[in-house]
C-alpha cells in the first residue's frame, strides 16, 4: 500500500501520542494492544506518514517532528520514545487567537510561548501543503480557536486536502463548511475526537444503558479535571461554548428526551498542573427505577488523556483515506459518527459503529 501523507496543525500532546503510535503499532503483532482495528482497508498504523507539520511554539518551531513532539510544554506519557528523524520541520504556523491571553502568566513548562519567527500567511500554508504533498490536513488547535481553525479549513479547501477536524469548533457540522467541502469533493470528519474509553463515551453509553432499561434520567454531571496545556486552555471560560455544546449534546442525543440545562452540566472543571496529561473524571448520575424508587450512579475515571484520542483518529486517518481512494468528498457522515462527539448527524454508538463497519467495508459511501 501506498503511504498515507498526512499534515499536523498543532504539535501538541495528542499529536505525539499519534506520531508514537504509528511508529509503535509498525511491528507484525498479531494481537496489538489498543487498536480498534489492525487493517482498514488494507492500510495499517506504519503506512501513516507526516509530510508536514505546524505550530507557533520557539520550542517546536524549526525541529524535526519526531523531536517536537517531547518538546515542552508537552507532558503526554512517552510509550514510545525511539522515534526515527522525519526529515520534516516545524513551520511556524498562524497564532490569530489559538493563545489564549491568560496562559502568560503560567510558566514556560505548562504553558506556550510565541515563536519570533514571521507567521505564516495562507499562501505559506497552502504551498507547504501542495509541495508536500499532504493528502490531508489534521487539525490540533487549542479548544477556543474559533479563528483559527477557521484559517485552517480554508487553507485545506484551498489545497485541496481532505481535513480531520478533532476539536470543538464546528466545521464538519456546519452546514455552510460542510457544503463547501462537498463542492470541491474534498473529504471531511468532523468535529472533536472522541477518546477512546474516556468521560464523554463512558457517559454516553450509561446513558443509553439507562434509557434501553427503562430507568429515568434525571439530573447529571460530568466534571472533568487535569494539567495539559488543553486544561490551561480552558480556565478561560470564554474559550469554553463550543466544547461545552459539543460534549453535552453528546451525551443528550441518546436520550429520547433531553435533559432541561439546569439537570445537566458537563464539561472542563479545573486545571491541576500535577497531574499533566492525566485526565480524571468524576461523573454523577441520578434516576429513577421501577416504582418511581430513586437510585445514583457515581464512577471515577482517570485516563492519561493524548493516547486516548489517539486510538481513534488513527482509524479517522485511514477512513480519510479510504474516501480519497474512492473518489468521496463532503462529510463522511459515518466514521464521523463513530469518532466524533459533535458530527453532522447523531446516530447511537451501536448504530454508528455498524455504519462504521459498512464504510469500510465499501458496502456504505459515507
Amino acid at each position: 500500500m501506498t503511504k498515507i501523507k498526512i499534515a499536523i496543525a498543532g504539535i501538541g500532546n495528542c499529536a505525539s501520542s499519534l506520531i508514537q503510535g504509528i511508529e509503535y503499532y509498525k511491528t507484525d503483532d498479531k494481537d496489538p494492544i489498543g487498536l480498534m482495528h489492525r487493517d482498514i482497508g488494507g492500510y495499517r498504523p506504519g503506512d501513516i506518514k507526516v509530510v508536514a507539520a505546524f505550530d507557533i511554539d520557539a520550542r517546536k518551531v524549526g525541529k524535526d517532528v519526531s523531536e517536537a513532539i517531547f518538546a515542552p510544554p508537552n507532558c503526554t506519557a512517552v510509550f514510545c520514545p525511539d522515534i526515527p528523524l522525519t526529515g520534516v520541520k516545524v513551520k511556524m504556523g498562524r497564532v490569530l487567537d489559538g493563545v489564549s491571553d491568560h496562559m502568560k502568566n503560567y510558566g514556560e513548562n505548562y504553558t506556550f510561548v510565541v515563536s519570533k519567527e514571521p507567521e505564516a500567511t495562507k499562501a505559506d500554508i497552502v504551498k507547504e501543503l501542495r509541495n508536500s504533498g499532504a493528502e490531508m490536513l489534521l487539525n490540533y488547535l487549542p479548544v477556543g480557536s474559533e479563528e483559527a481553525v477557521r484559517f485552517y479549513a480554508e487553507c485545506a479547501l484551498e489545497a485541496g486536502v481532505a481535513l480531520i477536524n478533532n476539536m470543538p469548533v464546528f466545521i464538519a457540522s456546519n452546514p455552510e463548511w460542510a457544503k463547501r467541502f462537498e463542492e470541491k469533493n474534498i473529504p471531511i470528519i468532523g468535529d472533536d475526537i472522541k477518546a477512546q474509553l474516556g468521560a464523554t463515551i463512558t457517559h454516553r453509553v450509561l446513558a443509553d444503558l439507562f434509557e434501553k432499561r427503562g430507568v429515568k434520567l434525571e439530573r447529571t454531571y460530568q466534571l472533568n479535571t487535569g494539567g495539559n496545556t488543553d486544561f490551561l486552555n480552558m480556565l478561560n471560560r470564554n474559550r469554553l461554548a463550543s466544547k461545552r455544546e459539543s460534549k453535552t449534546e453528546a451525551v443528550q442525543s441518546v436520550l429520547s428526551h433531553k435533559l432541561a440545562d439546569e439537570n445537566i452540566h458537563i464539561g472542563p472543571s479545573d486545571y491541576v498542573a500535577w497531574q499533566k496529561d492525566n485526565k480524571v473524571c468524576f461523573l454523577r448520575m441520578e434516576g429513577k427505577l421501577f416504582g418511581d424508587v430513586p437510585m445514583n450512579l457515581e464512577m471515577r475515571l482517570s485516563v492519561e488523556d493524548s493516547p486516548n484520542s489517539g486510538g481513534v483518529v488513527i482509524d479517522a486517518i485511514r477512513c480519510c483515506k479510504l474516501a480519497l481512494d474512492r473518489g468521496i468528498g463532503g462529510v463522511l457522515y459515518s466514521p464521523a459518527s463513530y469518532f466524533m462527539k459533535h458530527p453532522a448527524i447523531q446516530y447511537p454508538d451501536d448504530v454508528a459503529y455498524c455504519r462504521t463497519e459498512e464504510f469500510i467495508a465499501g458496502t456504505r459511501e459515507r
